[in-house]
């Protein structure tokens, strides 16, 4: 069982930061891509952005510019820094993991966060 915990959501003004942080825990598997999802009220959960294990990044066009995701891979733990934050960005946020685990047989999963809430005010 593989569990990822997100951190790092809040309440901030437009044009002010946050970052977030989504640590996997668990035993017997190993991690690759990793990437966070945003979903706004009345709106289909969306990739914000995504990183695998090489630090290969993309990033949504709406993001471009004001958002860094980055990783470590030692401690299993994938970063969002989100700069110059708009209203728009208002949106609960998931961490997902592409995991392989070895018991009870292996095979691969995706993994989600319970998801942390940003929001931004005007």
């Amino acid at each position: 069982q593989v569990q990822l915990v997100e951190s790092g959501g809040g309440l901030v003004q437009a044009g002010g930061s946050l970052k977030l942080a989504c640590v996997a825990s668990g035993r017997n598997f190993v991690i690759g891509t990793m990437g966070w999802y945003r979903q706004a009220p009345g709106k289909q959960r969306e990739l914000v952005a995504n990183i695998t294990r090489a630090h290969n990044i993309n990033y949504a066009d709406s993001v471009k510019g004001r958002f860094t995701i980055s990783r470590d891979n030692a401690k299993n733990t994938v970063y969002l820094q989100m700069n110059s934050l708009k209203p728009e960005d208002t949106a609960v946020y998931y961490c997902n993991a592409g995991c392989t685990v070895f018991i009870p047989t292996p095979r691969y999963l995706e993994v989600w966060g319970q998801g942390t809430l940003v929001t931004v005010s005007t």
